[in-house]
């Protein structure tokens, strides 16, 4: 027993240290956009480029006006907002409409630009498409701008965030930049469920090699996927990904491998999002995306749960069940992933006793992760927001 102790206490050890090394040398060239240096207008070559920034909304009615008015005072002078009401059955779209009409809009210059937002409703979802890739392609179809903004409807912008990422863009220069949003979290099991996401998302998504080209690790985020507009039609718009359930990670996917310069940056609070209300409520949210991240794939699928059980309860039952010196690698395992919850506490709302949390976490995420393959499987697709997609329309449409 002594030497199973020591073998995988050495795995744990190794497979936390060598990560949290990582992450402490590569964190730091990770920009941060909220830093005093990025308050200025984007530079030359382009000037002030126009910005087309999409809004897909499905049944959003609670936070949709609340959305659209930060976008609307957003401090930049040369941008249009496209809001896509996709076949909402609540007041999303009379909201939109709403906003649309309002005789005084509170963006600032908006005598230069004229009233930035303009609204399509589809009512129809042609076969084929996801909705949410859908309202999106369509969208972009019509933007104007040389740089397109995807963004979810319940995101919150503060009035600086596209300026400043448009200037960091523009000086990198870049052609795809990821903005991580500042999670609101309101009750314990959002802090403990978020903490336990970004340390996973972390170790398994290297935010600090994503400028790397020669490495395969990319990024893209649902609220803000910048992307120049050329580049997004070079590696076939949305069309080439309709029936993608990742389609933010997947834009982030052909565009990274496609050649292009690809940043993610930090930016504290500029833009922010209440992900879920609740333990239960994240539950909920990922239970759509989880089977999808592992290709719809059984096998990766158990492979992954138990390799999920061996990286986040192996630290604690060694540390527990193993005698003397056999106990130092997992003590070692274990003050590697309370270092990367005090690391996170830096960058987020989340306290670093949510640590001691940390197997709860676990056994959460691992029964997400087979409930996201049980519930596709049974129901023989994903129903997203209303709307059945058959699993192997899903399957071939992976890219």
């Amino acid at each position: 027993m002594s030497y199973f102790h020591w073998i995988a206490g050495t795995i744990l050890a190794l497979a936390w240290f060598s990560r949290i090394v990582d992450a402490a040398l590569g964190m730091p060239s990770v920009a941060d956009i909220s830093r005093p240096e990025w308050d200025r207008n984007p530079v030359l070559p382009s000037g002030n480029p126009r910005v087309s920034i999409i809004v897909p909304a499905r049944n959003e009615e609670d936070i949709m006006e609340q959305a659209l008015r930060t976008l609307l005072a957003l401090d930049y002078d040369n941008y249009e907002v496209i809001a896509v009401n996709d076949r909402s059955t609540d007041s999303t779209g009379e909201i939109m409409e709403r906003v649309t009409q309002d005789p005084h809009p509170v963006a600032q210059n908006a005598t230069r630009m004229g009233h930035p937002l303009r609204v399509i409703h589809h009512t129809e979802l042609p076969p084929g498409w996801l909705g949410k890739t859908h309202a999106m392609w369509t969208a972009a179809k019509e933007a104007t701008g040389d740089w397109l903004l995807f963004t979810d409807a319940d995101v919150l912008f503060k009035p600086d965030s596209l300026r400043r990422a448009l200037a960091y863009a523009e000086a990198e220069p870049a052609d795809h930049v990821v903005l991580f949003p500042r999670m609101i979290m309101k009750r314990p099991g959002e802090f403990m469920m978020i903490a336990f996401f970004q340390t996973m998302f972390m170790f398994g998504h290297r935010p600090w090699k994503v400028a790397d080209p020669s490495t395969d690790d990319h990024m893209g985020v649902g609220a803000f996927n910048l992307v120049r507009r050329r580049v997004y039609e070079a590696v076939g718009t949305y069309e080439a990904l309709r029936m993608e359930v990742l389609d933010d990670m997947k834009l982030g996917k052909v565009v990274k491998k496609a050649g292009f310069a690809q940043r993610n940056v930090f930016g504290a609070d500029l833009i922010s999002i209440r992900w879920a209300h609740g333990a239960m409520g994240i539950v909920e949210n990922l239970t759509k995306n989880f089977f999808a991240v592992l290709s719809f794939q059984v096998w990766r699928t158990v492979i992954s749960a138990f390799g999920l059980a061996f990286l986040n309860f192996g630290p604690f039952l060694g540390l527990w069940l193993a005698h003397g010196w056999a106990r130092v690698p997992y003590a070692v395992a274990l003050g590697s992933i309370l270092l990367v919850y005090v690391g996170m506490s830096w960058r987020s709302a989340v306290p670093p006793y949510y640590f001691l949390l940390h197997p709860v976490s676990t056994a959460l995420f691992i029964y997400t992760l087979l409930r996201s393959m049980i519930l596709t499987l049974g129901n023989d697709g994903i129903v997203w927001r209303g709307t059945k997609y058959p699993l192997d329309e899903l399957r071939k449409g992976m890219v």
